[in-house]
């Protein structure tokens, strides 16, 4: 690779007039940022060139910089019409160092190790694996990268809000004079997701051009952004409180919080509201909070409608394990469907990195003695199964520290088995859990917190557990004595069908404590012949059956053991179903396809939004205790009855995104409220659509919600365009469990069909909980 350091060369004075009209978008973009003087962001602005691995035989070089905007990252492209591609800093999830990728490992040899590098994306998009001239070059650009993703998302709404309205109108300006025509300015309205009418933007623009030149310029394209994103919603409620000279003092904030957002508030939480988001140093100094200083408070994570509180481990954590609802992964190791797709390490990076705490393996028989995952019987590729058990162990902690379990779908031999737990052994080591806690036969699982940072295994076991504390036990091991395979033949066409049979090696057995996969017999045979430790797992039909026809017996089931749930092998586009039945009955491991964006995944992540992100929620109480009558189905009385009213008003939206990203296409949002939880909850409103206004449409729409069992209840606010002669197209979602919704009049983020933040978008509403009459 020879080492080219710069563009492709311009002339002098083309130089000096590129350089002249994007030094002042720099400048503007490096101070809203915060990283004035910043070495490392002046890095990636010159910009050099690396080497694009792709194959072994496609390595190319391509010239990378930052582009003016601060946010985005040309590359070079040698493709025919297509000299130049970008990519948003947005969409990186993460920048690793070394040949920490699948195509790196594979493509490249170990003496590069020190100069590899991989940007990983979020969503479904390929990672970019990428060789630089030296190591120090390569440490530089993974430490450029990683700070300059770690400070744009660290930015407040509101800075995110500057920081694109700004770029959209350098944007506009087409000839870069700093000026802004009237067609300049209706270009900038469809970039930022707004139609005027011609008449009104033509008033609008006549309004701002003070100067009558024909043009905006200087404080005339402040006065029209200032129009622009003037919220009239924010200026009523400021001014409602605002008592004091204009301002609002500390006593007049205290009002606010107690009246409006229902919170416990003093004058000390006042003053460091006042300290914390006041821009004005003069108001600072007198106590008063001004009308900016509300707004970024206002769009402040702390204010916003997901309880702060609970965004950290909040919940008892001491709990024996089953007492959990637990994130979980069905087919974890594909990227995409379960007939084609590939499978890959990254899947599993993807899924933990999102809190999930039970991934999936099916291993099978590979060559030269290595034992291999993939779907078996179908064109997914194959990935080695020590490969995925280094990327496991490299970043099952890195969202949580609480355990993860390893769900083994073994169809390997004996050989390759022993293969398996050796890998197992060496790579997650003294994290591996290969014996009970504590000194004697337990009666009951370990918690959470007593496993942190450990793996368990879930798979077959030869024998009991209680033959660990037995001196006999040690000769009972056989590798030749078989076990029946675990059966996802509960449709009825399969019932008359014979089970396979498995050999199981007596080291994965061994492995195998707290979660020995056994089938299902029924709840009377589980209460009567099973032991704490010994679970099944139910295919989604037969979960459901159980789910509506025995709901109690199914919740009292899952009061003494774990379940798992997982989708019907007929969804071979990977498809995933409701988890909440499932979780309304106590189900724990309720395992989704992590790679599916759809409704289903959306709430999963909602469930598991809190608590710390940990991947572990605390079942209510009366679904803990062993006399429990819960049914989610009849809903007798109980302390599960606590029946609330929910009161919405989907107040307006800010800067909604184009669904299509073409200039002319302009959304026409309207937003539904959903409950999620026990039947009787089961509910959705909503709004009208707003005509071509992604920007900052306004519905002022107010719903009503009646609420049964609250504790098991999820909100979703779910944004669309409509579209009258199709099914509308999604914009953006939010979901969270109804006991983390804080009242008063919040913003709510908006999450992508990925679950990624959307990091301007929002919606402002006013929220009410009231026990119900």
């Amino acid at each position: 690779m020879s080492c080219v350091k710069g563009e492709p060369e311009l002339s002098r004075s083309e130089e000096v007039r590129r350089l002249a009209s994007s030094h002042k978008m720099v400048q503007k973009n490096v101070k809203l940022l915060g990283m004035e003087g910043d070495p490392d962001l002046q890095f990636l602005l010159k910009g050099g060139d690396l080497l694009k691995v792709r194959s072994p035989s496609w390595k190319k070089t391509r010239f990378f910089k930052l582009q003016e905007d601060c946010k985005t990252m040309w590359r070079e492209s040698k493709k025919t019409f297509k000299t130049s591609q970008t990519f948003p800093i947005d969409d990186i999830s993460a920048v690793r160092m070394g040949r920490q990728s699948e195509g790196l490992r594979k493509h490249t040899e170990e003496q590069v190790e020190s100069r590899c590098f991989s940007i990983m994306f979020k969503g479904r998009r390929k990672n970019l694996d990428l060789i630089a001239c030296s190591e120090d070059e390569a440490r530089q650009w993974v430490k450029s990268l990683q700070k300059l993703v770690s400070n744009i998302n660290s930015l407040d709404r509101q800075q995110t809000r500057e920081h694109w309205i700004y770029n959209c109108l350098r944007k506009a300006d087409k000839n870069k004079d700093d000026k802004l025509s009237q067609s300049e300015v209706k270009n900038f309205l469809k970039l930022i997701n707004v139609e005027l009418d011609d008449d009104y933007a033509e008033m609008l623009f006549k309004e701002c051009d003070k100067s009558q030149s024909g043009y905006l310029s200087g404080e005339e394209i402040e006065h029209f952004y200032d129009l622009l994103t003037h919220r009239e919603e924010i200026d009523v409620i400021y001014g409602e409180y605002a008592k004091t000279t204009g301002f609002m003092s500390p006593e007049n904030l205290v009002e606010f919080l107690m009246k409006e957002q229902r919170e416990k508030a003093s004058l000390a939480d006042a003053h460091r509201i006042i300290q914390t988001y006041e821009p004005d140093e003069h108001a600072k100094e007198m106590k008063l909070l001004s009308k900016d200083g509300f707004v970024m408070y206002a769009h402040h994570p702390e204010a916003m409608v997901l309880n702060a509180e609970h965004k950290e481990v909040y919940q008892d954590m001491h709990q024996p394990l089953n007492h959990y609802f637990i994130s979980s992964s069905h087919n974890t190791y594909l990227l995409e469907d379960q007939l084609k797709g590939p499978s890959s390490t990254e899947a599993y990076v993807r899924a933990l990195l999102k809190s999930c705490r039970c991934v999936e393996l099916d291993c099978w028989d590979g060559s030269d003695d290595e034992p291999v995952i993939y779907h078996g019987y179908t064109l997914t590729s194959k990935i080695l199964f020590k490969d995925a058990i280094k990327a496991i162990q490299q970043y099952a902690f890195k969202t949580s520290q609480y355990p993860v379990t390893l769900s083994l779908e073994n169809h390997c031999s004996v050989e390759q088995q022993a293969v398996m737990a050796q890998h197992m052994r060496s790579i997650l080591g003294s994290a591996l859990v290969v014996s009970p806690l504590g000194d004697g036969m337990p009666a009951d699982f370990p918690s959470p917190e007593e496993l942190k940072g450990k793996f368990l295994i879930k798979g077959k076991r030869l024998n009991k557990l209680e033959d660990f504390f037995s001196d006999e036990a040690a000769t009972l091991g056989d590798s030749n004595v078989t076990e029946e395979e675990e059966s996802d033949d509960d449709d009825e066409e399969e019932k008359g069908k014979s089970k396979k049979k498995l050999k199981l090696a007596k080291e994965l057995s061994d492995m195998v404590i707290y979660c020995k996969s056994v089938h299902f017999n029924g709840f009377e045979d589980a209460r009567t012949n099973l032991s704490f430790y010994e679970m099944s797992s139910f295919k989604e039909g037969k979960a459901k059956k159980l789910a509506e026809g025995s709901a109690n017996a199914y919740v009292r089931h899952n009061i003494g053991k774990l379940s798992r749930i997982y989708p019907a092998g007929s969804r071979t586009d990977s498809s995933n179903y409701n988890p909440v039945p499932m979780w309304n009955a106590g189900c724990q491991m309720v395992a989704l396809n992590f790679q599916t964006s759809c409704s289903d995944m959306d709430v999963n992540q909602g469930r598991f939004l809190v608590n710390g992100r940990s991947g572990y929620i605390l079942k209510p109480a009366w679904m803990r205790s062993s006399a429990s009558d819960f049914d989610p189905i009849t809903l007798t009385r109980g302390a599960w009855l606590q029946l609330k009213t929910l009161h919405v008003m989907v107040i307006s939206g800010q800067q909604l995104p184009k669904v299509t990203q073409k200039k002319s296409s302009i959304v026409d949002p309207l937003v539904r409220v959903e409950v999620w939880g026990v039947p009787a909850d089961v509910s959705e409103k909503e709004t009208s659509y707003v005509e071509n206004n992604g920007f900052n449409p306004t519905w002022n729409s107010t719903f009503q919600f009646d609420v049964c069992v609250p504790e098991l209840a999820l909100v979703r606010f779910v944004v669309e365009d409509y579209d009258s002669t199709s099914h509308n197209e999604f914009v953006g979602q939010y979901t969270l469990p109804f006991s983390s919704l804080k009242m008063g009049y919040r913003h709510v983020p908006l999450l992508n069909k990925n679950g990624d933040l959307l990091r301007s978008a929002g919606l402002f509403v006013h929220i009410m909980v009231v026990d119900a009459e």
